[in-house]
């Protein structure tokens, strides 16, 4: 995992959010990709998203341009901190 990345989502998502002790990014391996899991308190979950998704797909974009020049592949995925069941 890209370290820089994984600070630049924690930032993003920090700047996002009411509640900034929910947020946890926790980062793992699946399938042979990288994954931020970015859990953050049930009642951020929408600013983290966005209207249609248009945060998170940013925030995506952002992440995938930063590990394409590593030549990685790294996803993140949103969850609130209530209903995660980690893997």
């Amino acid at each position: 995992m890209i370290p820089s990345l994984k600070n630049l989502v924690e930032s993003i998502v920090l700047s996002l959010v009411d509640d900034t002790s929910q947020v946890k990014i926790l980062p793992s391996v699946r399938e042979g990709q990288e994954v931020l899991t970015v859990l953050v308190a049930a009642d951020d979950v929408g600013r983290v998203v966005g209207k249609e998704g248009r945060v998170v797909n940013a925030l995506r974009t952002v992440v995938k341009a930063g590990a394409a020049k590593a030549n990685q592949r790294v996803s993140v995925e949103i969850f609130s901190i209530s209903e995660y069941v980690g893997e």
